[in-house]
């Protein structure tokens, strides 16, 4: 079988398998089956790149980096649409559409207005070949790239992947199709879990953070964050379906992502029951919702309706009000998280918001108090950012007495009593929060340093799960997560207690999310089938590879990506506690504050007493090496180091090239390297030191000429 016929077949496999699965929830084949053919078809695109497709799967990953985008101009107008938050303004748009059709019977069809980013793709005989943002509504941002990685929207369709008779009609040689691309709230609070994780700023809420995904210009950060995307608009040229919901069968059938939650309905009372069903109901999706788009069903009779200026005749969004509720703050207490910061929680009388009672709600740090002004008794203002966790926003100064009492910010930390610090930003300022600096000794520090290392992306040891460490620890039995490849049947066998409900509550410097609310009494117990379990799990972690380990390792800013980077980079445990800081520096896509993070880590003595004890345990400290496939001997004893971004390589494939032709990549700027590569915002401390040198720098041009 000839290269082309075999990255033809692979296509169109993995294709498949990802519609199976994202549209159909069947899983056909084992993750480690689709991960080595997938990694076969990106071996055979590297050698044969003439032969890669547009629907190729690997797309989803991403690939390079976008220096900026390009500006696109829609085919058809992306226009806003008129909005009310009243029943009678619904029925005097009801009452404009049936002047203008004159008579006519017509229905509406329902759908929730989805909180996120509008999107326009476009596809050439089947293939996806543009995406872009809405823009102005005339014009948008060509993010084709972070476009391809969500994994719910095709890249290829054909109407052969209906699954209906209702969903038989031919694809159209182009069309478009307009969706809400979002960040499911699943999402969100993983991505903040491992930023809480790794010292970073919280993303404040998934529109946003869905925002601020689709402009990076890093197509492979896009990927890890798992966008999605519900279509709801079919546009073409020719006239392919009388109504809305026609195409939105046969858009589903096609294999787009469409949300099963809209309607058709016959009048404005079918309307108005469709907004009172998803008032409360909505919470319960994905993503978050605002509203609920109306739009006249029959694309004749939306013709017949027209437009404003700004706006169709034959569309209206009727927004919810704002989820917000005003209650009383009857008390403050205090979290400490993994990393020490002291985060402020407000403790409510119980007020029903967004279908849920809330009872307490996040304050965010001592800096966000003074701007609020709120002090204990106050009646406060409560909304859920993003309709995830409560948050206090404001205060109602016409409702405070006498009785109120100033917010004393707390000098030591509540779990420990150490005195609290706080940390200078990356600009040389002070951070918001303030941190406890006993990071050895803080209870609910170590706690949390426990939960960091079992998760599933470090050691995944989660049989330990449910309050087990917590007994674990209280019991002597460990102190550190190396403690745990000591435990034994006899350590663990027959050990119980019950905690009563009280405990669920942060007050005790715990870092538990402020919106929990606090649960049953709970009993731990370790019986033999616990017990068995908790050994497997630990006796398995021991095979983890070297970058799980380095993420379990809980270095402040050193997430699973980082850690990766670190491990392909130096290789081995060893290499990497033994480098100084002006070579991490070096390290791709690590920063100083990173590096003198990982420095600061390494040089503690107890420390790498820690790493020691975990090598004694058997962990991986040895990374995997990456097989190379030389293509050329071209440059063959010639070293290389690069700094800044490029048009045509991604990081990763600029080191593949160096090797894939003989060269070798070193650490740092010296008088032994051959040839710097210089892309766009070029690091100038390389820059510098090169020219001090007289290292030869080269651009990206120059370097690809040496290939050829």
């Amino acid at each position: 079988m000839s290269p082309q016929e075999q990255i033809n077949g692979l296509t169109d496999q993995l294709n498949y398998y990802n519609h199976q699965y994202y549209q159909n929830s069947v899983s056909e084949v084992d993750d480690f089956t689709f991960d080595r053919m997938l990694e076969q078809l990106t071996a055979l695109e590297a050698q044969y790149p003439e032969f890669k497709r547009p629907d190729s799967p690997t797309n989803r990953v991403g690939g390079g980096i976008s220096k900026e985008f390009a500006t696109v101009y829609h085919r058809f107008p992306m226009l806003s649409l008129g909005n009310t938050y009243s029943e009678a303004e619904l029925v005097e748009f009801d009452n404009r559409v049936r002047r203008g059709l004159d008579g006519q019977t017509f229905e509406y069809v329902c759908e929730l207005k989805f909180d996120g980013v509008a999107l326009s793709m476009t596809y050439e005989n089947g293939v996806l070949v543009q995406g872009a943002t809405r823009g102005d509504g005339v014009r948008g941002d060509d993010i084709t790239a972070n476009i391809r990685t969500i994994r719910t929207l095709p890249l290829r369709v054909s109407d052969r992947m209906g699954q209906s008779p209702e969903a038989s009609t031919p694809v159209p040689a182009l069309f478009e199709v307009r969706g809400e691309g979002f960040l499911p709230i699943a999402e969100f609070e993983r991505i903040n879990k491992e930023r809480e994780d790794i010292g970073e700023p919280l993303l404040a809420n998934p529109r946003n953070a869905a925002s601020g995904t689709f402009k990076q210009q890093d197509s492979r950060i896009v990927a890890q964050r798992r966008l999605d995307c519900y279509l709801y608009s079919f546009l073409a040229d020719e006239e392919v379906f009388k109504t809305h919901e026609e195409s939105l069968i046969a858009l589903k059938g096609w294999g787009f992502n469409v949300s099963p939650t809209w309607r058709k309905c016959a009048d404005i009372r079918e309307v108005m029951q469709f907004i009172n069903d998803w008032d409360t109901k909505r919470f319960e999706l994905p993503l978050a919702t605002d509203g609920i788009v109306i739009k006249v069903n029959s694309y004749a009779q939306q013709r017949e309706l027209g437009y404003t200026a700004k706006s169709p005749r034959w569309a209206i969004a009727f927004k919810y009000k704002a989820m917000a509720a005003s209650t009383t703050l009857n008390h403050v207490t205090y979290q400490v998280g993994r990393t020490g910061a002291v985060t402020p929680v407000a403790n409510l009388t119980p007020v029903l918001l967004a279908g849920t009672v809330v009872k307490r709600a996040s304050l965010h740090n001592a800096n966000e108090i003074e701007r609020l002004g709120v002090q204990l008794g106050d009646t406060v203002f409560v909304e859920k950012g993003g309709e995830i966790i409560p948050k206090v926003t404001g205060v109602d100064l016409t409702k405070r007495t006498d009785a109120v009492r100033p917010i004393i910010y707390p000098t030591n930390c509540p779990a420990c009593q150490t005195p609290l610090v706080r940390m200078e930003d990356e600009r040389g300022g002070v951070q918001a929060h303030f941190y406890c600096p006993n990071e050895k000794g803080c209870p609910p520090q170590r706690q949390a340093r426990f939960e960091h290392f079992i998760q599933r992306r470090a050691m995944n040891i989660e049989s330990l799960g449910e309050g087990k460490i917590e007994l674990l620890i209280e019991r002597g039995l460990v102190q550190s997560p190396a403690d745990l490849y000591e435990l034994t049947t006899e350590k663990l066998l027959g050990l119980e207690k019950t905690y009563p409900a009280t405990s669920s509550l942060p007050d005790d410097g715990s870092g538990r999310s402020p919106a929990e609310e606090p649960g049953k009494a709970r009993t731990v117990k370790f019986g033999q089938k616990t017990v068995d379990n908790i050994l497997k799990a630990v006796e398995r972690s021991r095979e983890q590879p070297f970058t799980n380990v380095l993420f379990a390792l809980g270095i402040r800013y050193v997430g699973a990506t980082t850690a990766e980077k670190l491990v392909d980079y130096f290789g081995t445990m060893d290499a990497l506690m033994a480098a100084p800081l002006e070579v991490l520096i070096t390290v791709p896509e690590v920063g100083p504050r990173i590096a003198q993070s990982v420095a600061k880590w390494f040089a503690d003595p107890d420390n790498r007493d820690y790493v020691e004890r975990l090598r004694a345990a058997g962990l991986q400290f040895v990374g995997e090496r990456k097989v190379v496939e030389v293509r050329s001997d071209r440059l063959t004893g010639k070293t290389f180091l690069y700094t800044g971004t490029f048009a045509n390589f991604s990081r990763e494939q600029l080191e593949a090239e160096i090797a894939a032709h003989g060269g070798k990549l070193v650490s740092g700027v010296s008088k032994k390297l051959n040839f710097l590569i210089v892309g766009e915002n070029a690091g100038p401390s390389k820059v510098s030191k090169a020219e001090s040198l007289n290292v030869p720098m080269i651009s990206e041009d120059e370097f690809m000429a040496m290939l050829t």
